[in-house]
């Protein structure tokens, strides 16, 4: 990386109480030569719980940020990294849910806020009532269980009567007896635990969303030569092949720097120098 030695040597904080460090530490150290360290005592869930007895502060950048500037100041550092997750239908296609991970990159020092990010179909976020063990079980088994987590509650959105951290279906077994034994408790919710320490398949996204990142950080302003010049938006256009009218396909990435402004456009190759017609308004209307 031609900017590493602005951060080499450096100590950068990891924004986390839940193992992210396990994926974005080692291509942090390896692409930036910083110097990881994991905050003592950081509760981050006083951020925004996926069990939603704590709302989230903000949305999902403004939460990140409140995490990474939490850490470092905790850790005294002026270099930080937060990661923050978002579960929810896909923009783009309907009835299907995603899973969008932010990473935020800050460095104080030189004023840089650089986002990386990373949006997959990948997710076994799912719940449901069950009133018995084997419905439990057949869910548990369903997303993955013991491998991934699963979180009991009394009802879906309550507050109260959560529990975490199960890891066994011998203790899945016990958790659920015990809370349908409660009076009037005909059934409980059971849902799958998003925390990255409980999830692999998120913790893969989160590893991708660091990787893009380091991309981000990787790219260099022509004019200023600050890291983080990167795609803030695009520009349709891309012509039909048969027709020759453009289609909503974008034509050019536009490219802008946060630190000057300077501000490129850059023409999008993935679908090549003409769009296939079924992409066409014209010849597909």
């Amino acid at each position: 990386m031609r900017n590493r030695s602005l951060f080499k040597g450096r100590k950068l904080v990891i924004a986390t109480m839940h193992e992210k460090e396990r994926v974005i530490a080692p291509l942090l150290e390896k692409h930036l030569g910083v110097e990881v360290v994991i905050p003592k005592q950081f509760d981050s869930d006083r951020f925004g719980t996926f069990t939603r007895d704590i709302e989230r502060a903000g949305n999902q950048l403004e939460a990140a940020r409140a995490k990474v500037h939490a850490a470092m100041a905790l850790a005294r550092t002026d270099l930080g990294v937060s990661s923050e997750g978002s579960f929810g239908a896909h923009p783009s296609i309907p009835f299907i849910q995603s899973n969008l991970e932010l990473l935020l990159f800050m460095d104080r020092k030189n004023g840089y806020e650089i986002r990386g990010h990373h949006r997959t179909l990948e997710t076994n976020i799912d719940g449901q009532y069950v009133a018995n063990v084997e419905e439990a079980l057949d869910f548990a088994r369903k997303i993955g269980f013991p491998e991934h987590g699963v979180i009991v509650r009394k009802s879906e959105n309550g507050r109260f009567g959560i529990h975490k951290n199960i890891q066994t279906e011998e203790a899945l077994t016990e958790t659920v007896n015990k809370m349908l034994a409660g009076l009037f408790t005909k059934r409980v919710f059971i849902e799958t635990d998003m925390r990255a320490h409980r999830n692999p398949t998120r913790m893969k996204a989160i590893e991708q969303a660091t990787e893009d990142l380091i991309k981000n950080i990787a790219s260099l302003c022509p004019e200023c030569r600050a890291p983080g010049f990167v795609v803030i938006d695009f520009e349709k256009g891309l012509e039909c092949s048969l027709c020759k009218m453009p289609t909503d396909l974008p034509l050019n990435d536009l490219y802008k720097c946060s630190q000057c402004s300077h501000e490129e456009k850059k023409r999008v190759t993935k679908y090549g120098d003409s769009a296939d017609p079924q992409y066409c308004g014209y010849c597909n209307p």
